[in-house]
């Protein structure tokens, strides 16, 4: 399989960053839904939180590779059978994904240096708080965070959901394409 994308599928580069980010984002969310249960005294307290800021700031830094990534690449070609509202749709969806996961670790970003304290990244760096002190940030940075994680979650749901009626309904490659295979061979 090429590194980079052709006509008729996606390369390698592009399906690890899809699928990559895919499950963190699922794996966030289901941490940041369970760090909220957390009592003061658990022992999770501190380190849920950790680890969240930490793959946080890691899918940040992918998401900002596969926005490049996708700028100086090819995109394969839709199915010649779907319909001109459905291409239009497909591409809102995909830059309201972008747009979300940004706005969301932007979010998460505030809450995190809201205290002035620079973020962690699991030993290796730390990230600066150049925006603090606000009033309210960390709340207010806090309510957007969730609800854009739920909007974030729900639309990546339907996104999915379409990439399966694509493919077991309308029988076209669009999830063959994000599969690794070629739209003109979709045989393994």
């Amino acid at each position: 399989m090429p590194a980079k994308n052709t006509a008729s599928r996606y390369g390698w580069v592009s399906l690890s960053l899809h699928w990559l980010m895919a499950l963190a984002v699922i794996g966030m969310f289901a941490l940041g839904i369970w760090m909220r249960q957390l009592s003061y005294y658990d022992p999770w307290y501190r380190d849920g939180p950790s680890i969240h800021k930490g793959i946080g700031i890691l899918l940040f830094i992918l998401l900002l590779a596969r926005i490049g990534w996708r700028s100086i690449n090819i995109r394969p070609s839709d199915d010649p059978a779907l319909k001109a509202w459905e291409r239009i749709t497909a591409h809102l969806t995909h830059y309201a994904l972008y747009a979300l996961m940004l706005a969301l670790m932007v979010a998460g970003y505030l809450i995190s240096t809201a205290d002035g304290r620079p973020i962690d990244v699991f030993g290796l760096f730390n990230v600066p708080a150049t925006l603090h002190g606000l009033p309210d940030q960390e709340d207010i940075a806090g309510e957007i965070h969730e609800i854009l994680a739920w909007v974030l979650i729900l639309l990546a749901g339907v996104h999915a959901l379409a990439a399966l009626k694509h493919h077991f309904i309308n029988r076209d490659s669009t999830l063959i394409k994000m599969l690794g295979r070629d739209a003109n061979n979709p045989k393994p």
